[in-house]
């Protein structure tokens, strides 16, 4: 991890000089949760501004395993007004195929930047783009990823009404295919409502899937989940996921935080 963050601390000096760029409609809260939902927001936490999200996922009964659970840990760091630099990682990943004996070991890691190309004003969406790298680290040889390197194109499109936000992903992945060499490509999309209930609660719902990519069967998911803001620079989410369609994962559960760490531009007095 800390690796991960000199990487991110480097790119923050070559994108300082971004900051000073055309600013957005409204000033960016300190934190802006991705998770736990597929989907993420166009626009994200305020300029300069380290974010940390970290959670558990649990997922049972899908097509041939029949328990999965991972620690997901994400550094996020808003280096502009429309730049975010990204990394991601599964600490520890445990997965039970059916008739098998469980294998535990480290996950995947990602890296992702996104660029907002028009912010949300009041009579129009937020919309960006975003690219992904995964790194096959989990071990294939125990089924826990694939052993291939994988690219997600992401274009993002986020409004808000009064309390409601409405978030949609639509997704291209050109995955390393596992029977043989080269890459398949698939569809994959999310969208995410949320409503603020009261200044600290908020809910959200999210309907994702992805079509049929290689030996890796399509599906779709329902996501429901509760929120609470503790304090500006922290935000717990815990909820519900279900299958929507036939191998996908039957149930699950998603706890998490995301913590606005420090912010990185402050001036200091």
């Amino acid at each position: 991890m800390w690796v991960t963050l000199g990487f991110l601390l480097c790119c923050c000096g070559a994108a300082s000089a971004q900051t000073q760029s055309a600013p957005a409609a409204t000033e960016a809260p300190f934190i802006v949760p991705a998770r736990p939902t597929v989907s993420n927001p166009a626009e994200f936490q305020k300029p300069g501004v380290l974010q940390l999200e970290s959670g558990y996922n649990a997922n049972f009964h899908a097509s041939g395993v029949s328990s999965e659970q991972d620690t997901p840990i994400a550094i996020r760091f808003a280096a502009s007004s429309s730049v975010l630099l990204e990394a991601d990682v599964d600490a520890v990943i445990s997965q039970t195929a059916t008739g098998q004996q469980r294998a535990t070991g480290f996950g995947d890691c990602q890296f992702g930047i996104q660029t907002v190309l028009l912010h949300e004003r009041q009579t129009s969406p937020g919309v960006a783009l975003a690219y992904y790298i995964k790194g096959p680290t989990a071990s294939s040889a125990n089924g826990l990823g694939t052993g291939r390197v994988d690219h997600n194109f992401i274009a993002l499109v986020s409004k808000t009404v009064d309390k409601t936000t409405l978030d949609l992903n639509a997704i291209c992945l050109v995955a390393g295919r596992t029977s043989r060499n080269g890459h398949a490509s698939s569809g994959q999309g999310a969208f995410a409502v949320s409503e603020a209930l009261t200044k600290r609660f908020g809910v959200q719902g999210e309907i994702s899937g992805f079509s049929r990519n290689d030996e890796q069967r399509g599906a779709m998911v329902g996501l429901s989940v509760a929120t609470y803001q503790v304090s500006e620079r922290l935000v717990l989410d815990a909820g519900v996921r279900f299958g929507l369609t036939h191998g996908a994962p039957s149930s699950g559960f998603v706890a998490g935080m995301t913590v606005g760490v420090s912010d990185l531009y402050r001036k200091k007095r």
